[in-house]
């Protein structure tokens, strides 16, 4: 069982994408990232209507390794541009 809530986003996941995103953004850690790649990259999405899948799973990771979710250290957001880990 998954320790991450479900929710409409997570349904349209594969199992394991949280994980397969967490191992690619540290594979690419220190660039950013923007949602339509990592949807592209991670999940296989060429177009998509929506990046919140991308900030769902985001959000997990945060809830589940950073001390302060609210004020992450390592899961970061570059306003308008995407997402970095910095590790």
């Amino acid at each position: 069982m998954s320790s991450f809530p479900a929710g409409p986003e997570a349904a349209r996941s594969p199992p394991g994408a949280s994980t397969d995103l967490l191992r690619y953004l540290v594979e690419h850690r220190g660039e950013v990232l923007t949602g339509e790649r990592l949807l592209d990259d991670v999940w296989g999405y060429e177009r998509f209507p929506t990046t919140r899948t991308v900030d769902t799973h985001i959000l997990r990771l945060r809830q589940k390794f950073e001390a302060d979710p609210e004020h992450p250290r390592f899961t970061l957001t570059v306003h308008g541009q995407g997402y970095k880990v910095s590790v």
